[in-house]
């Protein structure tokens, strides 16, 4: 689950860095459409609650590693 989780990652800041990139292109061109500029929020939501989660993978580990260990004993 967490590989799956890392991978969508990567690709999901590909597609926020294309979009980012696309919304300059767009606003050096002269054109001023507002929906251009809310276009790099979606990956942008979905990185933030992916990072969010592969961040708290290492703290979930090691809590449940003491856990593990105070039960044995």
């Amino acid at each position: 689950m967490s590989k799956r989780i890392r991978t969508f990652h990567r690709w999901t800041s590909l597609v926020f860095v294309a979009t980012v990139i696309v919304c300059f292109v767009v606003i050096a061109l002269g054109s001023s459409a507002q929906w251009v500029l809310y276009t790099p929020l979606p990956p942008l939501f979905l990185l933030m609650f992916s990072g969010l989660y592969l961040f708290a993978l290492p703290y979930a580990a090691k809590r449940r590693g003491r856990r593990a260990v105070t039960d044995a004993s």
